[in-house]
């Protein structure tokens, strides 16, 4: 399985336990979860899947949680991996 589908998996797992909460409660229930224990590798990941993929495989609830979701920085890239040629 991808990482992309493991995130996708996730994410949609969190979403199914918050549609059986108040829907009022939805897209906050889903942002604070992944705020609170998905690192910032996880999270780039999601927003990758949203922004350059379009959501696809996503529940709607993850995808209005997303700008409730906070970004994390970009991945920072070693120097030595910033500064190697790139292969042919």
């Amino acid at each position: 399985m991808s990482e992309g589908n493991k995130i996708v998996r996730m994410a949609n797992q969190i979403a199914t336990f918050f549609h059986s909460q108040p829907a009022s409660e939805g897209p906050n229930g889903v942002a604070n979860h992944i705020n609170k224990f998905w690192e910032p590798r996880m999270r780039r990941q999601l927003f990758d899947l949203i922004d350059n993929h379009g959501g696809g495989g996503l529940d709607s609830l993850v995808l209005e949680a997303a700008p409730l979701i906070r970004r994390p920085p970009p991945a920072e890239v070693p120097p030595a991996q910033a500064a190697a040629p790139a292969a042919p």
